[in-house]
């Protein structure tokens, strides 16, 4: 790498005078891979909105992530592995961050900073977990992992006219999901102005269902893409469109804008060359666009090739701005800022990247172990990647004391990870506080084993709770369980609604379920709310 100052002139003159601390924005797309960028030589997609942030800043050309979302998110904002986050997963009750971590959000609070997030925060859809619950002042959010998924409150939603959550409570918001976000996120800004601020805008597209407006396919009809493509490619220059209205509302020059996604493309289409895609740890997985622009600092066309992660980021922007917390956080990222202003040197490391389908994670499953040279995929396949960017050969019979070697940094690594909370086990939705009661619980984060909720009754009381499922194709019997306390009711045909209570409940930690049987078929509770009533 090419070692020079990417400082301004006039930064680099400047001596040092108090002044506003930088803002933040921090945007994140969802399931937008490397190549839906046209910079990145996609030839059907024009985003030139992404592609000015590119130049006006730094491109980092080796970014990496996890290979789904939540994982992803909790690194971003925590600057920490993922699995001491607690967040193993991306669904039921494994994508719940321990509400002790301290995020981003929290940390630039403490520092005198106006907080906000509109989109996609899935780290928790219930108290203490929630955005507003982890430093964010103000918060317009979906549930779960998106719109049109079982975090959804009744009856359901879409991209269009969503019910969402502000500051915890539903609202139905009228227009685009994007434009919607993107709507508040310029508000936010004008606000603001005055004052230093951190804002997290982390879109729930180009995610699925792909609901988009007819108008935003039809330049893409007549390309040779499949349906699914043109919808993805309809939904990318929807979120460029928007870029640039918010990038024309950020008049301040001591901003700090980046832009990045939070895994590779979940459908197959222009990968930029690279090997795999969403769920996997090949590149087309986990290598991302990741750019960085602070006109006041910084010069444009930075091109910067020295490996570097989602745990990076929250370092560099509290690096950058100067914050030093009373208590920081255990890193596992470092500050990138001495890559961006080219003033020292920068030695090699391992990089790990993971992510499990299940409740507890296993060694080398879905795991990827990156160097600058080379990467070690599953334990097992080595890739020089300064040769191999396509992952193409598997070097590891040739190199048997390089595979060595990553594995056991990598043991080592899983071992400390794993060590960092109590096992994996989840952090406890709180019923019964001040702070959300009603408590909505969803399949979202309802467990397998034992199927249902891990809760924490707060406070003892008589507590109302109502089971929602789909209509009954017959009688059924509808069965609630928190700890000792049973109750079981009948459903008639047709209905879906049945409530139990008053019911006592004691205080303390809980396993809560809820079932409905016909006399040959078990049926999905879809949810479960529970209501405090007194006290």
């Amino acid at each position: 790498m090419t070692r020079r100052s990417f400082l301004t002139s006039a930064a680099a003159a400047a001596q040092p005078a108090a002044a506003k601390k930088p803002s933040v924005i921090l945007i994140i797309t969802d399931d937008q891979g490397f190549g839906d960028l046209s910079l990145h030589g996609n030839s059907h997609l024009q985003t030139p909105n992404m592609d000015r942030i590119a130049t006006a800043g730094a491109q980092f050309t080796q970014f990496q992530v996890c290979p789904v979302c939540s994982p992803t998110r909790a690194s971003l904002l925590t600057g920490r592995y993922n699995y001491r986050t607690g967040v193993v997963d991306t669904f039921k009750g494994r994508s719940m961050m321990d509400p002790r971590e301290q995020t981003a959000a929290e940390l630039f609070r403490d520092a005198g900073y106006r907080t906000a997030i509109f989109g996609k925060w899935h780290l928790g859809d219930n108290y203490p977990m929630r955005a507003h619950d982890q430093g964010f002042a103000e918060s317009l959010v979906h549930g779960g992992g998106g719109l049109a998924q079982p975090s959804d409150p009744p009856p359901g939603n879409h991209y269009f006219n969503p019910t969402l959550l502000r500051n915890g409570r539903f609202e139905k918001v009228e227009g685009y999901c994007t434009d919607i976000f993107f709507r508040e996120a310029i508000r936010f800004i004008e606000e603001h102005r005055e004052h230093p601020y951190f804002l997290y805008l982390a879109t729930n597209a180009p995610h699925t269902p792909l609901e988009v407006s007819d108008a935003y396919v039809e330049p893409f009809k007549n390309k040779g893409l499949d349906e699914t493509t043109q919808k993805v490619y309809a939904m990318v220059k929807n979120l460029d469109d928007n870029l640039g209205r918010l990038l024309a509302s950020v008049t301040d020059p001591n901003t700090i804008l980046i832009f990045m996604t939070d895994n590779g493309p979940q459908q197959p289409r222009y990968v930029a060359g690279m090997r795999g895609r969403k769920g996997t740890v090949y590149q087309g997985g986990i290598r991302v666009p990741f750019f960085l622009r602070w006109p006041a600092k910084l010069a444009p066309g930075a091109k910067i090739d020295r490996i570097a992660a989602h745990i990076d980021v929250l370092p560099t922007l509290l690096d950058a701005c100067a914050i030093r917390p009373k208590l920081p956080p255990k890193f596992d990222g470092r500050s990138l800022l001495p890559l961006l202003t080219g003033n020292t040197s920068w030695p090699d490391r391992t990089i790990h990247t993971q992510w499990h389908r299940g409740d507890t994670p296993q060694l080398f499953r879905a795991h990827a172990a990156r160097s600058q040279r080379w990467k070690l995929v599953n334990g097992t396949e080595l890739y020089d990647m300064e040769k191999d960017p396509a992952e193409a050969n598997d070097l590891s019979a040739a190199n048997p004391a390089q595979v060595l070697q990553m594995r056991l940094l990598t043991e080592a690594w899983f071992r400390d990870v794993s060590a960092t909370r109590n096992g994996y086990a989840p952090p406890r939705i709180h019923l019964g506080t001040p702070r959300e009661n009603p408590v909505l619980l969803t399949r979202q984060d309802r467990r397998d084993t034992p199927p249902g909720w891990v809760v924490d009754v707060r406070t003892p009381g008589q507590y109302e709770i109502t089971i929602l499922a789909n209509p009954a194709p017959a009688q059924a019997q509808v069965s609630f369980q928190l700890g000792a306390v049973t109750q079981t009711a009948t459903l008639a045909q047709g209905q879906q609604r049945l409530k139990f209570g008053p019911r006592m409940l004691p205080a303390g930690p809980a396993h809560l379920s809820a079932k409905m049987n016909t006399t040959d078929t078990e049926l999905e509770v879809l949810y479960v709310e529970v209501r405090k009533i007194n006290g």
